[in-house]
């Protein structure tokens, strides 16, 4: 029988994630509605933007193969080229490797807090070229 697994931090980083989204979503429309919206601002915005992907990934890597940096998705061990989501979180538990699973969970709820700050940054900008 497995253990609890504590998947809370992981469900806590993926609604504050969602929620910035839309709420970058919202602020960029009224923006760019308004059309004030500095080109130097701009170029910041698509900047910080372009590497949110990079926040997604993490220098040590995935458990057992340190060379996938990436913490939402990768190849799987034994599925060739199939992408799978969440690999570090999903593999633990195709392992039975319990302290894993919620270590993993742990680390990519980090990453996600991440992605969100920024989100949440780009919002802010963009609120301060609409006064």
């Amino acid at each position: 029988m497995p253990p609890h697994l504590n998947f809370a931090p992981l469900e806590n980083a993926i609604d504050a994630l969602t929620a910035a989204a839309q709420h970058y979503h919202d602020t960029l429309g009224k923006a760019w509605a308004a059309g004030n919206i500095p080109s130097a601002t701009l170029d910041d915005l698509n900047h910080k933007l372009m590497e949110s992907e990079r926040r997604l990934t993490t220098q040590e890597g995935l458990p057992h193969r340190g060379w996938y940096k990436h913490m939402i998705y990768a190849p799987g061990v034994y599925s060739g080229y199939g992408a799978k989501t969440i690999p570090g979180v999903r593999e633990a538990i195709e392992l039975k490797h319990w302290d894993e699973a919620n270590s993993e969970i742990e680390r990519v709820s980090f990453v996600l807090n991440n992605e969100t700050a920024s989100i949440n940054w780009a919002s802010m900008v963009l609120e301060g070229t609409s006064h």
